[in-house]
């Protein structure tokens, strides 16, 4: 059984977001972005709530910006998804999950070492330019499930 239920435009969307954030890290990398899309559909917590839709992770907007920067900054999430992207959001979306980002909802590049914490969130590990974030304990027991 998948993770969170979804549709084929749904792994189209993800794939393009995976590559237009994490295509320099490899396949590896794109996984790690795409769970952090998929922990936050699954969530319901904290800043993702109400979530319904691969969609609606993708296009979220907070604090007046898109809480993916290559919505609005990445001209490579606007073109089309290959095969191999494709097949990374497919796995993330049904079962895919791994150490960092296994429970993330958050990630960022800070261009630097990776603080302990972001914006209160505690560090669960870096993989190569990419630092993830879990939600602090108690706070969204949703994600650990699945």
């Amino acid at each position: 059984m998948a993770r969170v239920s979804y549709r084929s435009a749904d792994i189209n969307l993800m794939a393009r977001m995976m590559r237009a954030e994490a295509e320099g890290e490899g396949r590896l990398g794109m996984l790690y972005v795409g769970n952090v899309i998929v922990n936050r559909l699954a969530a319901n917590c904290i800043d993702f709530k109400n979530l319904r839709t691969v969609s609606q992770v993708i296009y979220q907007v907070q604090g007046g910006n898109y809480s993916f920067e290559a919505v609005q900054k990445g001209n490579v999430f606007y073109q089309r998804a290959r095969g191999v992207e494709r097949r990374l959001a497919k796995q993330n979306l049904d079962y895919w999950r791994q150490h960092p980002a296994k429970f993330a909802l958050w990630y960022f590049n800070p261009h630097a070492p990776c603080p302990p914490t972001w914006y209160g969130q505690p560090a669960s590990g870096q993989f190569k330019n990419h630092c993830y974030y879990e939600p602090k304990p108690d706070t969204c027991a949703s994600v650990y499930r699945g």
